[in-house]
């Protein structure tokens, strides 16, 4: 948050004074503000919900779809605009679905594919951001859930492996054409996977991690060109529900998860890098523990920041009966020197959220499930607000509005809250909505809602 707050002074009387108040730190003015990174929370969802799915869409906005919130799957989508920092809902979906997977087309369509709607679900549907409504396309020729589905270079989709309806782990993959709107079976691999990671390499192939039901740890790697599987070198650990990130130096870091042990599951730290240009897995430094007596995590996030360390954030310790601890503490792997270091903590432990990497560098983390029961609304962004912000000309306008400027804020997002009672908690400001960059570094709001309020505070925060 930009911790400048305005003071505005016998407004709803008729006055026109506009003075700054330095309440929350620092000289007239200026406020001086935090560098590290931190989790901040943001808007609230209006559905609680876990095992959803999120995109980044063309306009910035984020799409947040489906899942459940334990008594049922949903149909009901929202967008995130990072501007306001608030959620709306759009068009809900055909058919209500969780577990299932999201892939932003080319054409900047969402192809969102099958899931759990009661039944496993072989229907697939088409989010349009232009007209916020969703249409059925072509059904997928096997019905699954807990799979992948990857933009291919080619702009066709390839959905791999989830588990049908009845509880079996596929080994079939298939390709989406948006052109047709049709699938065709494609190559399958040799495993039948669920709970898996699939992830685009650098020259165009699909690298799969993972989610082997016999507890194995192979790995396998889908060529577009052949439309075919080759077995890629073995991982040196089984993992479920874990996570793979493509890096800058197009090597994958796959990271913790769950792994069978007797009749239940047990996390791990391990993480290890797979090199495609020698097809090999190599240990790198483990996860740092939040739990005393064990360590790892499973159904986290793993999010690529633009200084091109990776934060893992959230998730939940598993015993070998069933996930029992969840987990707010984040790390951050820096791919130099093969470590990880503590990041902030979240507001909330979660896992089974989704986290979404903003056009601004921060990285939005939504919803959720906690082993007590919870289901989570919550949404809350980690990143780093600029260091220093000048608050300059600031004046009242004939027609309402006030104007401002930033000297070290120029192209910056900012939103405006407000209250009458400066001790509260920012979280239980008003949100006015969003300040309007009508020049370089130079801003503009109104303030709608002051009839009645001769004594207001104004905080602008990012966004």
């Amino acid at each position: 948050m930009i911790a400048t707050v305005f003071e505005r002074i016998g407004l709803g009387h008729g006055g026109t004074t506009l003075t700054l108040a330095a309440v929350l730190a620092g000289m007239f003015g200026i406020q001086p503000l935090a560098t590290a990174a931190s989790f901040l929370v943001t808007g609230a969802l209006a559905n609680p919900r876990a095992y959803h799915t999120a995109t980044l869409l063309a306009n910035g906005k984020v799409l947040v779809a489906g899942g459940s919130d334990d008594t049922h799957s949903l149909s009901s989508a929202e967008l995130y605009d990072p501007v306001t920092g608030e959620w709306t809902l759009t068009g809900a979906m055909n058919d209500a679905r969780d577990a299932h997977a999201a892939a932003l087309l080319a054409n900047g369509k969402v192809l969102v594919t099958g899931g759990f709607g009661g039944p496993t679900l072989s229907s697939a549907e088409l989010y349009d951001p232009a007209t916020g409504a969703w249409t059925l396309t072509g059904a997928m020729n096997t019905d699954r859930d807990s799979h992948t589905a990857t933009l291919l270079p080619n702009g066709m989709v390839l959905v791999a492996g989830g588990e049908d309806a009845s509880d079996h782990a596929l080994s079939s993959a298939e390709l989406y054409d948006p052109v047709a709107g049709t699938w065709t079976a494609t190559g399958s691999m040799s495993s039948g996977r669920l709970s898996h990671t699939a992830t685009l390499l650098a020259d165009g192939r699909v690298l799969v991690t993972g989610g082997d039901v016999l507890g194995g740890v192979s790995a396998e790697i889908y060529d577009p060109a052949s439309g075919t599987w080759v077995d890629a070198d073995d991982m040196h650990a089984s993992r479920w529900n874990h996570t793979a990130t493509l890096l800058p130096n197009g090597r994958v870091l796959v990271a913790g998860g769950v792994r069978p042990a007797g009749f239940g599951l047990i996390s791990t730290d391990s993480a290890e890098i797979y090199d495609p240009i020698t097809d090999t897995f190599t240990p790198t430094g483990p996860m740092l523990s939040y739990v005393p007596y064990a360590a790892g995590r499973g159904h986290h996030t793993a999010t690529l920041l633009p200084s091109g360390k990776v934060l893992v954030a959230g998730g939940g310790y598993a015993d070998q009966s069933r996930e029992v601890v969840d987990i707010s503490n984040a790390n951050l792997y820096d791919p130099a020197t093969g470590t990880w270091a503590a990041a902030a903590s979240l507001n909330t432990a979660r896992d089974s959220h989704t986290a979404t990497l903003l056009p601004n560098g921060n990285v939005l983390l939504t919803g959720g499930y906690a082993y007590t029961g919870d289901y989570f609304s919550s949404t809350e962004r980690y990143g780093v607000p600029p260091a220093t912000a000048l608050l300059t000309r600031t004046s009242r306008l004939a027609n309402g509005s006030f104007q401002f400027g930033f000297s070290n804020a120029p192209g910056a997002l900012l939103s405006v809250i407000s209250t009458t009672n400066v001790a509260l908690p920012s979280s239980n400001w008003t949100v006015l909505g969003a300040a309007t960059e009508i020049s370089p570094g130079q801003f503009q709001f109104t303030d709608t809602q002051t009839t009645n309020f001769p004594h207001r505070f104004y905080s602008l925060r990012s966004p």
